[in-house]
C-alpha cells in the first residue's frame, strides 16, 4: 500500500508541525515551572524568615509591612503567613498542573518523532 507522494507530503508536513508546536511549547512550559519554582522558593524563604522574627519585649508581634503597588501596608503576622501560604500553595498547584501539561507535551512530541521515524523507514527502499 503505497501513498501517492502528495498526501504523503502533506502528512509529513502535518506531522513535522505538530513536533514543532508540541516543541516549543514544551520549552515555553518548562521555562514557566523554572520560574514559578523560583518564586515558590523565594515565598518559602520568606515565610521562614517571618516566622523567625521574635515577638518584642511586651508579647505583642513586631510591625510587619506587605508591599502594595509603590505603598507598604501594616498587615498584622498572622494574616500575611496566611496569605502567603496561600500563595505558596497556589504555585505548588500551578507546577503541579505545568508539570503534568509537559508530560503530555513530551509525550505528543515523542509520537511525532516517531511517526516520523516510521514514515521515513518505511518509505526507504529495499
Amino acid at each position: 500500500m503505497s501513498l501517492p507522494d502528495e498526501t504523503l507530503h502533506k502528512i509529513l508536513q502535518q506531522i513535522q508541525q505538530t513536533a514543532q508546536q508540541s516543541s516549543r511549547a514544551l520549552s515555553i512550559s518548562r521555562a514557566q515551572t523554572a520560574q514559578k519554582e523560583r518564586e515558590r522558593r523565594i515565598l518559602q524563604l520568606t515565610i521562614g524568615e517571618i516566622s523567625s522574627i521574635p515577638r518584642n519585649a511586651s508579647g505583642e508581634d513586631v510591625n510587619l509591612y506587605k508591599g502594595v503597588g509603590k505603598m507598604f501596608m501594616q498587615v498584622p503576622r498572622p494574616i500575611l503567613e496566611k496569605d502567603m501560604k496561600s500563595q505558596e500553595k497556589e504555585l505548588t498547584d500551578d507546577i503541579s498542573n505545568l508539570n503534568k501539561k509537559i508530560k503530555y507535551l513530551e509525550k505528543q512530541y515523542n509520537d511525532a518523532q516517531s511517526q516520523l521515524k516510521d514514515i521515513f523507514h518505511s518509505s526507504q527502499p529495499r
